[in-house]
């Protein structure tokens, strides 16, 4: 294997395998139609292209080229059984030959026509593997959401004609967005987009209310008990939450709890307070004790210490906190499902599961997905940065 003239064909075979099925799958969803792979042709094409590849550019590109017009005439690493149009077939073989060839370029770059070191072979074979990794997890993530996304934005009769067509008519307009609009209007999703917010919001608060004073007791005071405290942080997490669903659902129907949101908020905090006294502590644990020592000499209390000193320090570690507990309460179902019963208490993950009916038209629950999904994802994103922050500061210290 080590020797340019059988790692190179080896690896764009496997490449160009790669590649056909990802754009075969993509032109699937994009245009309705049926593309496939074309396992033995791509192998051998991958395999020519690769050994294009050792002999510079110019030959690369060229191979590719063929590829592309192979392709066109039937005989090229991917396939359309009918009902592709020429511009899909030139746009999908182009894509293949194009990706390909880009791929091999880089994957093959240190590769020569001789013997090769250990060095240049595992690199060429690692840089085969982050690209095959790169394409086979951002299939996986974004699939179902194109599909959730797609399926959300047809109209019943074309999910009848054909349930696998994930194209859409652009012509539609603003019909398009149908299924949303009937969503709030006649499923009263507004309302249980506004519970899940402030149900998620207040879980917030209530969480860094208790988690900011036990974190920094466990990472700063002396008290017995302590190490043992520190450690057993977690240990409700070792108890599945369904093991706990029928004493809960029993002690609140006791109390009068169940079915109402007072409930949801104070069993909720439940589950998000050990997670942010463990992430808390360890950040406290990291910031320099002589800052809070200073105050106070200065004569500042504990309270304020932690209110002056403390918490701006912590900020980068707070607002990742407070997003994954947000996240936490956005996103629970199990509880809402179990306590909740009137659907004007319903929260978003509650209401999705009432929209999961045969009464209910399937663009219906798509559309109620997306909306549940697209927020979360947008802050998400958008506060990443401040996430990874806050989570790895406090790592190392010195």
């Amino acid at each position: 294997m080590r020797r340019g003239y059988v790692t190179a064909p080896v690896l764009g075979a496997l490449w160009c395998f790669v590649i056909a099925v990802t754009v075969a799958v993509a032109m699937s969803f994009a245009t309705g139609a049926a593309f496939r792979p074309a396992i033995l042709l791509s192998l051998l094409l991958g395999a020519g292209l690769g050994v294009a590849a050792l002999h510079g550019p110019l030959t690369l590109w060229g191979a590719a080229a063929v590829m592309a017009a192979l392709g066109l005439a039937g005989f090229g690493p991917m396939v359309a059984d009918g009902g592709a149009g020429l511009v899909a077939l030139v746009a999908g073989h182009g894509a293949v030959a194009l990706f390909t060839a880009l791929g091999a370029r880089k994957i093959l770059e240190e590769i020569r026509p001789g013997a090769l070191t250990r060095h240049e072979f595992e690199e060429s074979v690692i840089r085969f593997l982050t690209g095959f990794g790169y394409i086979f997890f951002t299939a996986i993530v974004l699939i179902p959401f194109y599909v959730m996304v797609m399926t959300s934005l047809k109209n019943q009769a074309a999910l009848m004609a054909n349930p696998l067509d994930f194209s859409i008519d652009l012509s539609q307009g603003w019909g398009l967005f149908s299924s949303y609009v009937e969503l709030m209007r006649d499923y009263s999703f507004g309302s249980y987009l506004w519970t899940s917010f402030y149900v998620s919001v207040l879980t917030v608060l209530i969480t860094l209310a208790f988690a900011i004073p036990g974190a920094y007791a466990v990472a700063r005071l002396r008290f017995r008990g302590q190490a043992l405290f520190a450690r057993s942080i977690l240990l409700i997490y070792m108890v599945p939450m369904i093991v706990l669903a029928l004493p809960i659902y029993i002690a609140f129907s006791m109390t009068g709890l169940r079915n109402t949101i007072f409930g949801i908020v104070l069993i909720y905090p439940v589950t998000t307070i050990p997670v942010a006294l463990y992430m808390l502590q360890g950040y406290f644990r990291g910031l320099p004790a002589e800052v809070e020592e200073a105050g106070l000499m200065d004569g500042l209390s504990r309270l304020a210490v932690i209110w002056k000193i403390t918490l701006p320090l912590s900020l980068p570690a707070l607002a990742s906190v407070s997003l994954y507990v947000f996240m936490i309460a956005w996103n629970e179902f199990l509880l809402a499902f179990m306590l909740l019963d009137d659907p004007s208490k319903y929260t978003l993950t509650r209401g999705i599961a009432s929209l999961n009916s045969s009464e209910v038209p399937r663009q219906h629950l798509m559309a109620g997905s997306v909306i549940a999904t697209v927020p979360i994802m947008v802050l998400f994103l958008g506060l990443e940065r401040f996430m990874t922050k806050g989570l790895t500061a406090g790592s190392v210290k010195g």
